[in-house]
Parts: C-alpha cells; structure tokens; sequence
C-alpha cells in the first residue's frame, strides 16, 4: 500500500502499490480531464466497471461479460471568482472526498456479490492478469462528457452493435 497526497486539495488516501495499475488510471482519468477541457464541458462522468467473463453458448461468439459492480463519480467544473472562493471550495471538496472514502469502504466491506474464485484454468475469467505485481478483478473504465461517450473499443463496439441490432 502507498500513501498518495492530493495536490489540489487536502486529501490523502491509499493506493495499491502497482506502478503499472497506477499508471494506467492516471492515464484514463488524465484522457477524461483532457476530454473535459476539449470540449469546454462543464460536466461529466467517470465510471468504473467490474465484471466477468462466461464462456459463450455458442463456441463462434466471443465471451459473455457481466458487470458485478459498477461505481460512477459525476463531476460538475465550476469557475470561481478569486483565491478565497477555491479555498472554499477545496475544503468542500475534501470532506466530500473524504465522506465518499468512507462509504466505499463500507460498501465494499459487505462482501454482498463477488464472483467465485475460479480454478486456475479459469483465472482470465474473473482477475485481470495482465498486471505484472497484481491481479486485481477484470474491470473498464469508461467516461462521459456533456452526454458524448469516450472512444473506446469498448464503447465504439457496444454502439455499433445497438446500431445493428435497431435496424
């Protein structure tokens, strides 16, 4: 675990301590905040989505996956008039911080719905091993701005094939 101090805000939470992990959601939070500054939004949504893989029915289609969990943070960018007014706004936005931290804690600590720990032949199923130093649950991370989706795969695919479909 690692200790990580926000820059902007009083606020310091704990991370896993995978380079790789870290880099990678940096790297998608960085294209949302470009995405938001593109396009002059002043709102928008991240979201990160746990899920698994089933084998396909039929052996020609890819595998079946299955959000088991899915967490949303909606941002709202506001202009403020001088230093006194983002003072304000910092220690808003920590306590904010800080009371979300807390309910993901307890709401992850509730072990309501995680997928079976599968055999070892089947691990690409449930835990994303790709990552050198951890293997945490498959998961996406998708965003939002002013209602325009991120061009990912991902995405670009679940349009196509909702186009195809519809028609």
């Amino acid at each position: 675990m690692v200790d990580v101090d926000c820059d902007f805000v009083t606020f310091t939470y704990i991370r896993l301590a995978s380079d790789e992990l870290d880099r990678r959601l940096k790297k998608t939070a960085a294209e949302f905040r470009e995405e938001l500054h593109r396009e002059g939004s002043c709102s928008g949504q991240i979201s990160l989505e746990f899920y698994h893989k089933k084998r396909p029915q039929w052996s020609f289609f890819s595998y079946d996956c299955t959000e088991w969990e899915i967490w949303t943070i909606k941002i709202t960018t506001i202009v403020l008039a001088n230093e006194h007014e983002r003072q304000l706004h910092r220690e808003k936005v920590s306590e904010l911080l800080t009371e979300k931290m807390f309910y993901i804690t307890q709401a992850v600590s509730r072990h309501e719905y995680v997928p079976k720990v599968p055999s070892q032949s089947e691990l690409d199923f449930v835990f994303d091993t790709s990552f050198p130093d951890i293997q945490p649950y498959l998961f996406r991370i998708s965003f939002l701005t002013n209602m325009t989706t991120s061009t990912s795969v991902g995405t670009t695919m679940k349009k196509f094939i909702r186009d195809t479909l519809a028609l």
